[in-house]
C-alpha cells in the first residue's frame, strides 16, 4: 500500500511539472488583442515569430513586460460534500525582447520568457492533499534568433531554445505518518524555433511559425522524506530521509498561423489558430537512485504510468483601433481547450476548456518610447472529475484574470 501511495502523488507531481498547461502571457500588446501573433511593430514578435523581426519598422526594438496572473479553484468531495478553495499566490510571468537589424535583410535578436509554469495551494486537509498540498512551477526561455528577409513581401526566421525550469512541491503522505517535499532546480532543456512571415500588402500581416517541444532532463532531483526515520531503509533513503531522481520532462510543441488585416489606416483585425501538441504525454518515467516505489517488476526505482493526454486547439480573435497618434485602443476572445478528460484530471495544474475575454491600451508617451496596458478575464468551464488513477473524484470549478504592464523603445 505504501508503494502505491508514493508512486502515485510522486507521479502526480511530475505530470504538473512537465508542463501542466500552456501560460499565454508572451506580450502586452498581444495579451490585449487575445494573444494573436500576427504583429511586427515591436520586438514582442520574436517569441511568437523570429521571422517577424525583418518587417519591424525600427532599426533597434526593445521590450520588457510582466503580468499578473490570479486564479482560484474549488474542488468538492462527492463522497463527503465538502468543498476546498486554493488560496494560491498571484502568479508573475515576465519577457522580454530586442531586435536589431544588422543589414537592410538581416536581422538579429533574443527573446526572453516564461511560457511554462504556475503556483498552487490547497489547504492543508483538502481531499487531495495526498496529490499536492502546494506546487511551484517555473520554466524559463532563452532563445537567439535570426530573421531574413527573403524578398520584400516575405522572410524568414529562426531560434535556438535553451530552457531552464525548477519545482517544489509539497505533499501529505498520512500513511506513513508525514509529508513528502521534491525539488528541483537544474532541469534543463533545448529546442528551435522556425517561422515564416509575409506582408503581401499594405492590408495583410501573415505569420506561419513552429516552436518544437523541448525534453528538459532533470538529473539531479531531490526527493525529501519528512516521516519516521524507522522507515528510512524500508525506503531506501539516505541517513536524512532523501533520495534523488532521473527524469526527462517534456514540454509540447506549438504550430500557430496568424493574420492580421488593415480594414482601415486606423482599424484592424487579427486572428489566430494554434496547435499544442500535448500527445506527447502518452507516458512518465521516473528513475529514482534507491527507493523502490516504482512499477516496473524488473526494476522496482523505476515508475512508468500513461498519461492519456491529448493534442489541443485555440481560436483566437482580437482588434485594435488607433484613437490619435497616441492612443490606441485593443480587445480580443479566445478559446482554450483543456489537454485532458475528466478521468485524467490534475489537482496539481488544474485544466479547465474555457473562453477568455481581452483588453487594453496602447500608449506613444514620447518619440521611442511606448507603454502597454492589458487585463483579461477567463470563464473555465466547470468539470466533473473522475481520476480514478489517483482517486479523485469530485467537480471543479475555477475562475482566473490576468493583467499586464508592458514597456517598448524603437529607434528609427
Amino acid at each position: 500500500m505504501k508503494k502505491i501511495l508514493i508512486s502515485t502523488v510522486l507521479l502526480s507531481s511530475f505530470m504538473a511539472y512537465a508542463g501542466g498547461f500552456r501560460v499565454s502571457l508572451q506580450g502586452v500588446r498581444q495579451l490585449a488583442m487575445a494573444h494573436t501573433s500576427a504583429h511586427a511593430e515591436d520586438a514582442s514578435v520574436a517569441f511568437f515569430n523570429p521571422a517577424g523581426m525583418s518587417f519591424i519598422p525600427a532599426k533597434l526594438s526593445i521590450v520588457a513586460g510582466g503580468f499578473g496572473a490570479k486564479s482560484s479553484v474549488t474542488f468538492q468531495d462527492l463522497s463527503t460534500l465538502e468543498s476546498y478553495d486554493t488560496s494560491s499566490p498571484i502568479g508573475t510571468p515576465i519577457y522580454a525582447a530586442v531586435a536589431y537589424k544588422v543589414l537592410d535583410n538581416v536581422s538579429l535578436g533574443f527573446s526572453f520568457s516564461t511560457p511554462f509554469g504556475s503556483t498552487i495551494e490547497w489547504p492543508n486537509n483538502w481531499a487531495g492533499r495526498e496529490i499536492v498540498q502546494r506546487l511551484e512551477l517555473k520554466a524559463f526561455y532563452f532563445q537567439p534568433m535570426i530573421s531574413v528577409k527573403l524578398a520584400p513581401w516575405v522572410s524568414v526566421g529562426g531560434s535556438y531554445i535553451y530552457a531552464k525550469g525548477s519545482v517544489d512541491w509539497d505533499k501529505a503522505a498520512t500513511q506513513i505518518g508525514g509529508t513528502l517535499n521534491l525539488k528541483d532546480d537544474k532541469a534543463t532543456g533545448s529546442g528551435f524555433g522556425l517561422g515564416f512571415y509575409f506582408q503581401p500588402n499594405a492590408k495583410w500581416d501573415i505569420s506561419v511559425a513552429y516552436r518544437s517541444p523541448v525534453d528538459m532532463k532533470a538529473k539531479e532531483g531531490l526527493v525529501s522524506f519528512n516521516i519516521s526515520p524507522a522507515l528510512y531503509s524500508s525506503l531506501g533513503l539516505d541517513a536524512s530521509g532523501k533520495d534523488t531522481f532521473t527524469a526527462t520532462l517534456p514540454l509540447v510543441d506549438e504550430f500557430t498561423i496568424g493574420a492580421t488585416y488593415k480594414i482601415t489606416p486606423k482599424w484592424l483585425v487579427s486572428g489566430d489558430f494554434n496547435y499544442s501538441g500535448w500527445e506527447r504525454y502518452n507516458k512518465l518515467t521516473l528513475d529514482f537512485a534507491n527507493a523502490p516505489i516504482g512499477n516496473q517488476p524488473n526494476d522496482p526505482t523505476i515508475l512508468v504510468s500513461p498519461k492519456n493526454f491529448h493534442n489541443t486547439k485555440t481560436f483566437r480573435i482580437g482588434t485594435q483601433y488607433q484613437v490619435s497618434d497616441m492612443i490606441a485602443l485593443r480587445a480580443g476572445y479566445y478559446y482554450d481547450e483543456s489537454p485532458y478528460t475528466d478521468k485524467n484530471f490534475q489537482a496539481e495544474t488544474p485544466s479547465f476548456d474555457s473562453s477568455v475575454i481581452t483588453a487594453g491600451l496602447g500608449f506613444k508617451v514620447f518619440k521611442g518610447f511606448g507603454v502597454d496596458v492589458a487585463g483579461g478575464i477567463a470563464f473555465p468551464e466547470s468539470r466533473k472529475v473522475n481520476n480514478t488513477y489517483n482517486n479523485f473524484i469530485g467537480q471543479a470549478k475555477a475562475k482566473a484574470y490576468y493583467f499586464g504592464l508592458g514597456l517598448s523603445y524603437n529607434a528609427f
